[in-house]
């Protein structure tokens, strides 16, 4: 039959092409169904799928790749037209330094509790891997790399105008948080977690620790459908340790916040303006989900995101492109650097002076490099690595034993050494 409707044979084209990338990614992917302590993280009951993935490690490896299974969840769908991500079949090998050994990607799945990892350079796959029976159409949670998508949107909202100034205090769009100090910092000083209000984030789920008593207020039965419960917690939070803008301090009470402010300010859920705004105008394959708070059914914009690893990675190849899919701007690039630029953040926020190592831009980590290098980053190990001049990005997600703050620092450091091998590998720029 002859293809006499252009639009018929355009789509024909299509599914040929995107059935040879999928046979393509079958045989670049590489899955195993175990990996480092497979035994403790639950291999011999099929890794299970329960709610107490925080304090039960066996119940982690399968929880974080699909958590809408155990908690209540919005729907990001995908687009119509998913970004390609052709395999690099001649990449070269990539290695890195392990004290006085060169050492291989199997060597860093081996000995790191790694659940995925994929390795990009110019939006070209030189890498794929999962271990655990993981598998490439999972749900990853993002725990904080979420962060960064809900810092993304508020660049979006306010290039659209949704958000006059980022200088707008939280409360111009929020009025009911008014009597707050959280009310009284601006949108900006919450993109850097600088509002200066006390918050102890300790991981030790006990009642000493401000993120235990915070998620109490936004998933406890007791509040389920009573979003002025949100309210009267914020409000009793009247006090600052410095003045706003001053010092960068570590709480995801803050992008909790920030999310509702967005939520109020564009008129629509963050799970719309995933999904308009990013997912389906980047290209994403699959669909994504946000966990939502039983309290007021708001998105857990501070660490709730859950996405396949290639959609992931379809992110910070958007990132890398400076937020242009093609010659076509999702991000406003102006706003992309102030949140991800060294030069452009005040000192206090820089690389070692907001911590010994890393810098804090808008909800994002800059890493102490001459060119530009920054991280989406997530609790118990889940990373977005991103080089924009090399084109190289870098994602992982992981099971690691202890939290961010109390962790072995070992997988952290061997991460770090993974990271500088891809750079050097690849021909990116590691110092």
């Amino acid at each position: 039959m002859a293809l006499t409707n252009p639009k018929w044979a355009k789509t024909l084209v299509c599914i040929a092409f995107f059935g040879l990338q999928a046979a393509a990614w079958a045989e670049a992917a590489q899955t195993r169904p175990d990996g480092p302590n497979a035994d403790r993280l639950g291999m011999q009951k099929s890794y299970p799928v329960c709610p107490q993935a925080l304090t039960r490690p066996e119940c982690r490896v399968g929880t974080w790749s699909a958590n809408e299974k155990v908690a209540a969840s919005s729907l990001v769908r995908p687009s119509a037209e998913p970004m390609p991500l052709p395999r690099w079949a001649d990449a070269p090998a990539i290695s890195y330094r392990w004290g006085l050994f060169s050492k291989t990607l199997d060597d860093f799945m081996a000995d790191t509790q790694t659940t995925g990892l994929m390795v990009i350079k110019e939006g070209r796959v030189v890498a794929e891997r999962y271990q655990y029976g993981r598998q490439p159409d999972m749900r990853f949670r993002s725990f904080s790399m979420a962060k960064t998508f809900t810092a993304m949107l508020v660049g979006i909202a306010h290039g659209k105008g949704m958000i006059r100034s980022l200088d707008d205090k939280a409360a111009d769009y929020w009025p009911e948080i008014a009597p707050s100090a959280y009310g009284q910092t601006t949108i900006r000083n919450l993109l850097r977690m600088s509002s200066g209000v006390p918050f102890r984030e300790l991981y030790t789920w006990t009642p000493d620790d401000d993120i235990w008593l915070w998620g109490r207020v936004l998933y406890s039965p007791e509040n389920r459908m009573r979003p002025e419960k949100i309210v009267e917690y914020l409000n009793t939070k009247t006090t600052r340790e410095v003045d706003q803008g001053l010092r960068f301090k570590y709480a995801t009470i803050e992008t909790e916040i920030l999310g509702r402010v967005l939520s109020r300010a564009a008129g629509m859920s963050i799970t719309q303006m995933t999904q308009e705004w990013l997912w389906k105008p980047m290209g994403a394959e699959a669909e994504a989900r946000w966990l939502v708070a039983s309290t007021d059914q708001g998105e857990g914009t501070g660490g709730s995101f859950n996405a396949t690893l290639r959609d992931y990675a379809r992110f910070g190849v958007l990132l890398a492109n400076d937020g242009l899919k093609g010659d076509v701007p999702i991000i406003p690039r102006d706003y992309l650097l102030d949140a991800t630029d060294a030069a452009r953040q005040p000192g206090a926020f820089r690389p070692r002076y907001a911590t010994p190592g890393m810098g804090y831009g808008y909800q994002t980590w800059i890493a102490p490099f001459k060119e530009r290098t920054f991280a989406l980053q997530g609790i118990h190990g889940q990373h977005i690595m991103v080089q924009p001049q090399s084109g190289i990005v870098m994602v992982q997600t992981s099971v690691n034993d202890q939290p961010s703050g109390r962790q072995d620092p070992r997988p952290y450091q061997m991460r770090d050494a993974l990271w500088m091998g891809v750079l050097k590998s690849l021909g990116g720029f590691a110092d």
